[in-house]
């Protein structure tokens, strides 16, 4: 009685056929798998949406500051230029309303490339959908 040889387990009629202990363990395991290849695709998902949102807000951030300096410059100088044609009140204006129209046109761009942006995790709300379907009908 030392246990050295274990006793053979009682057939069940079944031949072959699993245990509830031993499907219960299966369906646990496999869903402990399943859960965590979901987190790792929803990491992945937001890492690389992060980025690429990160990218383009970095540009339209380093646009915006050199765009301002180079604005800077060169309204002064069509003020300048302008003024001695039209008058400096005139030229003042006309410089404003040109600038405010690029700055428009500068603003719809970056709304545009961040609209381009894909909402977070689609990839994995499409598996956890298809995960919910097999859950349902996994025989079919």
């Amino acid at each position: 009685m030392s246990g050295a040889t274990s006793a053979p387990r009682p057939d069940t009629g079944g031949g072959g056929e699993r245990s509830i202990g031993e499907i219960f363990s299966s369906i646990t395991t496999e869903l402990s798998t399943l859960v965590r290849q979901e987190i790792a695709l929803a990491k992945t998902e937001l890492r690389q949406d992060a980025k690429n949102a990160g990218r383009g807000a970095g540009l339209l951030t380093g646009a915006g500051v050199a765009g301002h300096l180079f604005l800077i410059s060169l309204t002064a100088l069509a003020i300048l230029a302008l003024g001695d044609l039209i008058g400096h009140a005139w030229a003042a204006l006309i410089v404003t309303v040109v600038w405010g129209v690029i700055a428009a046109v500068l603003a719809k761009s970056g709304q545009k490339a961040l609209k381009q942006v894909p909402p977070p995790l689609e990839r994995t709300t499409t598996t956890l959908k298809e995960d919910v379907q097999w859950a349902k009908h996994p025989t079919t």
